[in-house]
C-alpha cells in the first residue's frame, strides 16, 4: 500500500480501478436517486422511532445511515484531493510559462500549460 496522491496513482491521465469506481460513485451520489435514497433512511429513521419500534431496527437504521456517511465522506475526499492536484497542475504550468516569456524564450513551458489547461478532459 502506497500514500501517493489519487490523482498519481496509475500515471498521468490514467485513471485506476479506485478511481474510476470513485468516480462512479461520485457521479451517483451526486444524483436525484440517490437524494430520494438519503430522504428515505431518514424517514425511515423516524418512523422507527416514531412507532417505538425494537430497539434492532433502530440501530439497523442508524447503521445503514452511519455507513452512508462514512460512504459519503470518502468520496468527498477523494474528489478534493484530485480537483487539488489539478489546481496545482495549473498553477505551476502558468508559472512555468510567464516565466517563460518573460526571458523572452517560448518552449515547453507553454505546451505543459496547454496540457494542464486540458486536465479535466482527461480524467
Amino acid at each position: 500500500m502506497t500514500f501517493e496522491h489519487p490523482s498519481e496513482k496509475g500515471g498521468r491521465g490514467r485513471l485506476g480501478r479506485f478511481e474510476k469506481l470513485a468516480e462512479l460513485a461520485s457521479n451517483f451520489t451526486s444524483s436525484a436517486g440517490f437524494s430520494v435514497l438519503c430522504v428515505g433512511l431518514v424517514v425511515a429513521f423516524l418512523v422507527v422511532h416514531a412507532l417505538h419500534l425494537p430497539v434492532i431496527w433502530q440501530h439497523l437504521v442508524g447503521d445503514a445511515m452511519a455507513a452512508v456517511s462514512l460512504l459519503l465522506l470518502s468520496l468527498l475526499k477523494n474528489s478534493e484531493r484530485r480537483a487539488e492536484h489539478a489546481i496545482q497542475q495549473k498553477l505551476d504550468a502558468i508559472a512555468a510559462a510567464l516565466l517563460e516569456q518573460q526571458e523572452g524564450k517560448g518552449g515547453q513551458a507553454h505546451e505543459d500549460l496547454r496540457q494542464a489547461i486540458r486536465v479535466e478532459e482527461r480524467e
